[in-house]
């Protein structure tokens, strides 16, 4: 009982401490992080190279190891060369079928007023065609590390295999 009552009591002394402007950019904040984040998840099932490169910073990188893809020209390389890969199982009788990136549990985390992290657990699916069954591709946990550009939220870095 006591530690609630210490939560409620910290949580209320933070949101009195905020004044209503600050309250309402963080509000502002998270509906942008939302909308980048859905664009992202949109670039990517429709294998838009530009747009998905267009979401991160200039030094922005998917991925957090030495393998990391890093610099939005990389980043868009990345998303041609997976277009064109189901381009040319298409030509060959083979096409693949639509794709699904989704997240779940999601929290945004502020560091600070101009970066943010977000924790998600996240899904990829194929969806049903040519007489298959939609089916789950990959699931995980993901860190994506976000900065306020010029008043605009991106991806500095997409981590989909956090090691914390």
């Amino acid at each position: 009982m006591t530690k609630t009552l210490t939560r409620i009591i910290t949580a209320s002394a933070c949101l009195l401490t905020m004044s209503p402007l600050a309250l309402a950019q963080r509000a502002e904040d998270r509906e942008a992080i939302e909308e980048l984040m859905w664009r992202y998840a949109r670039a990517l099932d429709t294998f838009d190279p530009d747009a998905y490169a267009a979401l991160y910073t200039e030094d922005g990188q998917f991925g957090a190891s030495e393998n990391a893809t890093k610099g939005r020209e990389a980043l868009s390389q990345m998303i041609a060369n997976l277009r064109a890969g189901r381009e040319t199982r298409a030509a060959e009788g083979d096409p693949a079928p639509p794709m699904y990136h989704m997240t779940t549990d999601v929290w945004i985390e502020f560091v600070d007023d101009t970066h943010a992290r977000r924790h998600s657990y996240w899904l990829t699916m194929n969806g049903a065609g040519g007489g298959n069954p939609a089916s789950i591709v990959a699931v995980g946990r993901g860190v994506d590390h976000l900065v306020k550009i010029d008043g605009r939220w991106l991806i500095q870095i997409r981590d989909v295999a956090p090691q914390d």
